[in-house]
Order: structure tokens, then sequence, then C-alpha cells
């Protein structure tokens, strides 16, 4: 059962064989590779990004729609900047406790930091809050949706009336006051002699 042959298992690092490392999740690896630095970044970059707990040899079929982004987002992570890359994210909070969302954006702020550019489409509160720019969409999901209910800082849109979102971040930010509305200087029209 451990889809090696006995030659393979005889081999061992630290008293481990490829499958008790292969079965080892990312933060007991972390540990276990401390002293490898190229292995040790690559795991603290899974690790940052709240996937700790998933195992080295984890199929990716098993993994969720929100761990297959992150474990892609690591990948990027782990490669050379460029400070030009767009990355456009949905829902990667999704099934992350507190902690981890808080470590997520901690990530992806490194990424807003080294230049880079990240679309986030997210329902979470804390990632919303803490946002540059948001576009509210809706009033509502589905078909009920679809159009720009607010737009601009999470304080700009916590002012915004008849949005679900800047209701609900007006308990989390100071909303800003409402933008004075610009009109146009019309010329008036010479009087008829």
């Amino acid at each position: 059962g451990k889809r090696y042959n006995r030659e393979t298992l005889d081999i061992r690092f630290k008293g481990k064989t490829i499958a008790d490392v292969l079965d080892m999740p990312v933060e007991e690896a972390l540990e276990f590779f401390q002293h490898i630095p190229k292995i040790r970044r690559r795991l603290e970059t899974l690790d940052a990004v709240g996937l700790g707990y998933i195992r080295l040899g984890q199929p990716a079929t098993t993994l969720s729609g929100g761990e297959a982004q992150r474990v892609k987002l690591a990948t990027e992570l782990s490669k050379i900047a460029t400070g030009s890359t767009l990355y456009i994210l949905d829902e990667p909070t999704t099934g992350l406790h507190f902690a981890d969302v808080q470590r997520l954006l901690q990530v992806l702020q490194r990424l807003v930091d080294q230049g880079n550019s990240v679309v986030v489409i997210e329902h979470n509160l804390d990632v919303i809050k803490s946002a540059d720019r948001i576009i509210d969409m809706g009033p509502e999901g589905g078909e009920e949706g679809g159009t720009v209910v607010a737009g601009g800082t999470p304080e700009e849109v916590a002012g915004t009336p008849g949005s679900y979102t800047g209701e609900f971040l007006s308990g989390l930010v100071e909303p800003a006051a409402p933008k004075a509305r610009r009109t146009r200087a019309r010329a008036k029209a010479p009087a008829a002699a």
C-alpha cells in the first residue's frame, strides 16, 4: 500500500522514507527540512498562504478550489518577483480560519508592495476592508445583480447609501463624507432683444 517498491522504501533520510515524507503536513515538513533552505523557503510560502495542514503528497484532485488557488499563489510567490504581474483571486479565503485569513492578507500585501496588482473577488469583510479600492456589485446576487452599486476606498463605500457592503463596512471603518456632486457649468443663453 505505499506505492513504492521495497528498494525505494529502504532508502531513508533522517530516518524517514519517501512515503513518510510525502505523508507529512507542511507544518511538520518545515521543521524536518529546516536546514535545507531551498525546500524550507517553498514550505514557508505554502504555510504563509494558510496551507500548513495539507500533506506534501496530497493529490491535487483532493484540494478545494480555494486550496488549489493558494497552491498556485504559493508557486507564484516562490518565483523571482517582476513587480508587474496581475493576480486575480476568486474567494481565496474560503474555508480559512481567521488567523490564516490574516496571514493571507499579509502575503497579498507583500505582492502589492512589490509592485504587482491584486484583484480579489471576496465576501469576507476582513479582506474587503483591507482593500485599497472596492467595486461593490449588486444590488443582490445572481439575476438581481451585476450593477456597480458602489466604488472607492472602504471608507467611501461605507458611506454609500444602498450598498449592503457599505452598511456592513460602516461598522468596521469610519465612513467618508459623501462627495459633493459635480455639476457642469452651463452657459447662459443670450437674452432675446
